[in-house]
């Protein structure tokens, strides 16, 4: 063969090898108490430095967040018999920045304060008790709790009372943010990211097909579960939040784990489940909580005054029923009549 076919196939060879056609890779793993899967388009060889660091940013979230973990900067923050005043980590200061933001847009309804309530009640990282609680009880809780007792400025961190703070209904969402802004980071701008069922999503796969997400059908059992409803968000946070996972039953009420603030019960109502999509899977996250305590009439009503994009669906005698709030219609037509065809 002559010198300049073997450069130029040489060369060729070069570029080939150098131009692999991007692939979704895949990594999982465990983190606060669930797992986390994310997918990405690029190139398989980067899979293990980019997970190393997935998993060294999400060690740090549970080391400020989490309530399991007696040492957190959280928990130590909750054991304090007085009253709070202290600077905190910037990630601790814009989650509560998040929180209160949605606690005072959903009238109250989403409040980080309601852990003594929630341990009370048996939902959290004590023995789970799976009884009805006494008003008394109940009554005296609610003196500890209330958003209105924080005060924060920038970073320090400010307290009227005790507070014991619980920050499991938006801690999941933020930790999916900073994994996607980690990728993005990296250069990589198509990707699925999800901690325990929240989840962000941006970009297309390598075929330009969108990344496609189900919402589930809300039973307890696991194999009565199906699929509710498909959805291509987009570039979005989604999260659920409902009452069919997390539960006990007493003489025929079931308790859920999502706790009223108002009240200091459990809810009661018959919104099964509520699917938030946001630019921030953080604020998804919140939201979605703060819907599911609403119940249904109040849900679409704050959904449509803040403009949120929210899917619930609610338990009937006969089975179950959806609706949507205007921006999800506006958003996804036509997918209130796919949810219908799966009833």
């Amino acid at each position: 063969m002559p010198k300049h076919l073997i450069l130029a196939f040489s060369f060729l060879f070069i570029l080939t090898a150098c131009s692999k056609e991007p692939e979704v890779v895949r990594i999982s793993g465990p983190t606060m108490g669930t797992q986390y899967h994310v997918s990405w388009v690029g190139d398989e060889s980067s899979a293990e430095a980019i997970q190393a660091d997935i998993d060294a940013l999400l060690v740090q979230v549970n080391k400020s967040m989490s309530t399991y973990d007696p040492q957190s900067e959280l928990s130590l923050l909750n054991q304090q018999k007085q009253a709070i005043d202290q600077t905190i980590s910037a990630g601790l200061a814009d989650v509560l920045t998040e929180a209160l933001e949605v606690n005072h847009k959903s009238e109250g309804l989403f409040d980080v304060t309601v852990g003594p309530l929630v341990n009370a009640w048996g939902f959290g990282p004590g023995k789970h008790l799976d009884e009805r609680l006494p008003q008394n009880e109940v009554d005296d809780l609610l003196t500890q709790i209330g958003s209105d007792h924080i005060h924060l400025n920038g970073q320090q961190l400010q307290s009227d009372i005790p507070l014991y703070i619980d920050l499991s209904a938006i801690a999941k969402g933020w930790g999916v943010d900073q994994v996607a802004e980690l990728l993005v980071s990296k250069g990589i701008n198509s990707y699925l990211v999800e901690i325990g069922g929240e989840l962000r999503i941006a970009g297309n796969k390598p075929d330009g097909a969108s990344w496609r997400i189900a919402i589930e059908r809300p039973t307890s059992e696991v194999s009565d579960r199906q699929v509710q409803l498909i959805l291509e968000p987009g570039q979005a946070g989604v999260a659920t939040s409902g009452d069919y996972r997390n539960y006990f039953e007493e003489n025929g009420v079931r308790y859920s784990h999502t706790i009223n603030p108002k009240t200091g019960y459990p809810i009661t109502h018959r919104l099964a489940s509520v699917t938030v999509i946001a630019d921030k899977c953080s604020m998804a996250d919140a939201w979605a909580t703060a819907l599911n305590v609403a119940g249904p009439e109040l849900a679409m009503e704050l959904a449509n005054q803040n403009k949120l994009a929210a899917f619930i669906i609610v338990r009937t005698d006969t089975g179950f029923s959806e609706a949507a709030s205007d921006e999800f219609k506006r958003r996804f037509p036509g997918a209130l009549e796919q949810a219908a065809a799966g009833d």
